[in-house]
């Protein structure tokens, strides 16, 4: 692994604001100094994503893919310039790269794509030339030579692969000092995690844990990166994501979260077909919609498909529903946004028989009902009513006593 080259990204509220830029640039002056060559990834500045959805739909309640992705990759652009700007000014030769400039290749989709190739060769000839690297994250080129977006937590796939393509580590910054055990807004005596498995995290940040995503935990994982998790410009200790093997003791339970952004799909036919089946399924495929818990109920009359799906999948859903709907005008479809995920995750629990009677037992004998459930090797996750959410990861907390261990 090459010790002297790190990958640091910056989210959003990290650059929100020029004074802040200022800051973090004196930083990495710091730390270029101190270590070497640095990769920088940044995020749009604060809100300015939302701002550029909204006017969005100022225009168009329907707009292309190909649009919404070349506008939306502006934000990050603009974060690039002033950041090299700032350096410039300290005395650092760094050098603005957007996606494309980076060689950040991508599949096709113009949204939610995924990062194909990162040619190598290309940033190691600029990082001769330069001390300091500053990345478009959440960014790409398709081979039709559009500009392509990566979905929620973009950046941070954009930086974990940077990392595994030059084989070094990667510290994402953000707002909060590391991983805690619950989310720290509900109880302000959560512990933070030092350390944590690459599996216990990836559950984690899927199930509503919003510090890092999803598919950068996993190139982490599979190119064996070591992550590290802290808070922009403080000195407190972060949390360090690492291999199964370097992890002392597997606790039952390492995390509780809430995940607020679930939208549940309720689809209602008579007669069970199995051509129907092969339609809703591949059109979520075709749409790029990816579905959690998924049930399926059976009776004489109507026959129902009741899944789970990320909120901002929202409109794609839609869209879904009515193509499924042209072909299939009998079936009724509701999408319900007032449930949350309370989810139970711990490596520990795949070796420890009872889990899910603690569950279960938790929650009814307090009056909460589960909607649905799903379950992997090392998490248990409840479908519940959004104004019981709190009260169950509260109680869930407690049950497995995560402020003690």
């Amino acid at each position: 692994m090459n010790d002297n080259l790190t990958v640091l990204k910056y989210g959003g509220s990290s650059v929100a604001t020029i004074d802040k830029i200022k800051e973090v640039a004196k930083y990495l002056k710091y730390r270029s100094d101190k270590n070497g060559k640095l990769v920088i990834v940044v995020s749009a500045m604060g809100a300015t994503t939302d701002s550029l959805l909204a006017n969005i739909h100022e225009i168009t309640k329907n707009p292309d893919d190909e649009h919404v992705a070349t506008l939306l990759s502006t934000g990050e652009q603009q974060t690039i310039s002033y950041l090299a700007m700032a350096l410039k000014d300290l005395g650092i030769k760094a050098k603005p790269l957007t996606g494309f400039q980076a060689g950040i290749k991508t599949t096709k989709e113009n949204m939610k794509s995924s990062i194909a190739s990162i040619d190598k060769e290309k940033l190691e000839a600029l990082l001769e030339k330069n001390d300091v690297l500053v990345v478009a994250g959440f960014q790409g080129i398709n081979d039709d030579q559009e500009i392509t977006t990566l979905g929620r937590g973009g950046s941070d796939t954009t930086a974990t692969a940077l990392a595994a393509t030059l084989d070094c580590p990667c510290e994402i910054y953000t707002d909060v000092s590391g991983i805690f055990v619950t989310d720290p807004r509900m109880y302000t005596d959560a512990k933070k995690l030092d350390m944590i498995s690459y599996e216990e995290m990836m559950e984690m940040a899927f199930l509503g844990a919003n510090v890092i995503e999803t598919r950068s935990i996993n190139i982490a994982m599979n190119y064996n990166i070591p992550l590290y998790i802290a808070k922009t410009l403080s000195k407190e200790k972060g949390t360090w994501i690492v291999s199964d093997e370097n992890l002392l003791e597997k606790h039952i339970a390492t995390g509780i979260t809430l995940d607020d952004e679930v939208i549940q799909v309720n689809i209602k036919y008579g007669a069970y077909d199995p051509a129907l089946t092969k339609s809703i399924f591949s059109l979520l495929e075709k749409n790029n919609i990816s579905i959690d818990m998924i049930s399926q109920t059976e009776s004489a009359e109507d026959n129902y498909y009741t899944f789970t799906a990320k909120l901002e999948d929202k409109r794609r859903l839609t869209k879904t529903i009515l193509t499924l709907k042209k072909d299939y005008p009998e079936i009724e479809v509701k999408l319900k946004e007032d449930f949350v995920k309370v989810s139970v995750i711990g490596a520990g629990m795949m070796d420890t028989p009872g889990v899910i009677s603690r569950i279960f037992q938790t929650v009814i004998e307090n009056d909460i009902r589960i909607h649905q459930i799903s379950t992997t090797g090392i998490s248990i996750s409840c479908l519940v009513k959004q104004s019981e959410g709190e009260t169950a990861t509260r109680l869930l907390y407690e049950e497995f006593a995560l402020e003690k261990e």
